[in-house]
């Protein structure tokens, strides 16, 4: 068990039988206790953490108005992943989609696709592994051999931990470009001398947590767009816009670093940031079907129905993107702008 340290103290609840016993922590206890009695137990014990509301450096969403959470516990059994027993759920999730990449400026001639995820760890996940198996087929068909080394992944060192995460798990080269006291975003001149025929794509950041900056995008997809001139496998821009994706639009929505530029093929985002929900919940859309991968989308025969999924979670609660929903509904462009 990890982080494990000593657990000394009891929680009385004074007035039953309970209170002069200490609650169950290693094993499970022989007798059932009332709810209410389990309830307090619980509650007592978390009298001292600390208070969402109060915390400024969560990252993430810690208050929604009383019909939000109302809608999300009355919804919590609902499984986001059973999509033929929960039709209006999915039609939710699929407005959601909708209107994110509206957002992101899809363009109308393609067929974008999405799907909620757990956070935006999850998204940027599925992000890197459709860059990774695009790469893989297009490769092949040249004739490049795929085994001779590592794939890679160019990101600047502002990146968040869950780019790491993508590398180690997929056994990605990880090539980060530094930043310094006049770089303290993607150092776009610099940005190709890390490329080459195994660069699976690069990872822009619409948001660092640590600086604060934007990587300029718009520049990067000029290089981009010059490199793959002559390129023998043309490289993609995925864009973890894990705070920036549901901020920008609706602060600065004169600024171009979306489906706007011909480069960014795919972008993900938290919708437990200014999405406005509890966490956890993400969301990734790529601008065309043909950026992902069809070997990454899976027919699965579950209780009853054949539904497509492109998750890497399975069975998993939809309150959350009911949460969502309900926010895009509540706030509008105008609630999201103000707040």
């Amino acid at each position: 068990m990890l982080f494990k340290k000593e657990d000394d103290y009891s929680t009385p609840v004074f007035g039953t039988i309970e209170s002069g016993s200490n609650i169950p922590k290693d094993v499970i206890g022989k007798d059932s206790i009332a709810p209410n009695i389990a309830y307090r137990l619980i509650k007592d014990e978390l009298m001292n953490e600390g208070n969402a509301r109060l915390n400024l450096a969560t990252f993430c969403q810690t208050y929604m108005e009383d019909e939000a959470t109302k809608l999300m516990a009355e919804t919590l059994e609902k499984n986001a992943i059973d999509k033929s027993e929960y039709p209006q759920t999915t039609e939710m999730e699929n407005r959601c989609v909708d209107m994110i990449a509206n957002l992101w400026n899809a363009p109308k001639d393609l067929n974008y696709i999405g799907t909620s995820t757990v956070g935006s760890s999850e998204a940027c996940m599925l992000g890197g592994m459709a860059m990774k198996f695009r790469w893989r087929n297009r490769a092949e068909k040249l004739g490049l051999d795929v085994t001779k080394r590592k794939p890679n992944l160019v990101v600047s060192s502002g990146y968040q931990v869950c780019w790491e995460k993508f590398c180690v798990y997929w056994d990605i080269e990880m090539r980060t470009v530094p930043m310094d006291e006049e770089h303290m975003s993607l150092d776009i001149d610099k940005v190709l001398d890390y490329v080459d025929d195994y660069t699976i794509g690069i990872a822009a950041l619409l948001g660092i947590t640590y600086t604060g900056k934007f990587d300029d995008i718009k520049a990067l997809d000029a290089v981009v767009e010059e490199y793959n001139k002559t390129a023998k496998i043309s490289l993609p821009i995925h864009v973890d816009a894990a705070s920036g994706g549901l901020f920008t639009p609706f602060i600065n929505p004169e600024l171009e670093w979306d489906f706007r530029l011909k480069n960014v093929v795919s972008i993900s985002t938290s919708g437990h940031k200014y999405g406005l929900v509890y966490p956890g919940i993400g969301w990734v859309i790529w601008k065309d079907e043909e950026y992902l991968p069809k070997e990454l989308i899976f027919e699965v025969s579950y209780l009853g129905g054949t539904m497509p999924t492109m998750a890497i979670n399975f069975s998993r609660s939809a309150s959350q993107v009911i949460g969502q929903y309900y926010n895009f509904l509540r706030l509008g462009f105008e609630g999201y702008r103000q707040r």
